[in-house]
């Protein structure tokens, strides 16, 4: 079982693993977008919005700025990320790449994706004013019992509770059924 291991093994070790997705997003960062098999995109995308989050923190944010480093060495990709990349992304809450699916490969038939940033403006939905009448709507409302089903109900309790105590009083002593009359009368006048 795999339990809080989180990430695609990818068939590699761990050291292979890790290179290969510095390179990966390095690259994807430097260039703008990368082709590559679907599972790869899907973890260099985690890594790249993680990269991207840092980068938002600002170019003076030197804590951020090593962070990035100890991810992609080179300097000048770094420096792209926080003074372009950044900047860009500074009123999305997320979602900055795209995974774009394409044709499988010639040669092993891999699904092949295209890992792309996002370049359209962020729109958010407007959310409207509601009425009072629209919650009064929306709230479900408890249904107050029908006269006649509410009289019916009590019958049908009562008939219930009388023959409960006769059968109390034939079975157990005179103590229990007088006790049981005595409910019953409470219950019918009340």
């Amino acid at each position: 079982m795999r339990h809080r291991k989180k990430g695609r093994r990818l068939n590699r070790t761990w050291s292979h693993r890790k290179a290969m997705m510095r390179n990966m997003v390095t690259t994807f960062i430097d260039l703008g977008k990368i082709e590559t098999t679907d599972a790869k995109a899907k973890e260099v995308r985690s890594l790249a919005e993680r990269l991207v989050t840092l980068a938002k923190r600002g170019p003076d944010d030197l804590a951020a700025r090593r962070q990035a480093l100890r991810v992609v060495r080179d300097k000048r990709v770094v420096a792209k990320l926080f003074t372009e990349i950044g900047p860009r992304y500074a009123d999305r809450p997320g979602g900055y790449t795209r995974i774009v699916k394409v044709e499988n490969r010639r040669g092993d038939a891999a699904p092949l994706s295209i890992l792309m940033f996002v370049m359209e403006p962020v729109t958010f939905k407007e959310k409207r004013e509601r009425r009072d009448d629209e919650f009064e709507e929306e709230t479900p409302r408890k249904k107050e019992p029908e006269p006649e089903r509410a009289e019916a109900v009590e019958e049908a309790a009562d008939a219930a509770v009388d023959e409960a105590s006769d059968g109390v009083a034939g079975d157990a002593g005179d103590v229990e059924g007088e006790t049981a009359e005595a409910e019953a009368e409470a219950t019918k006048e009340g």
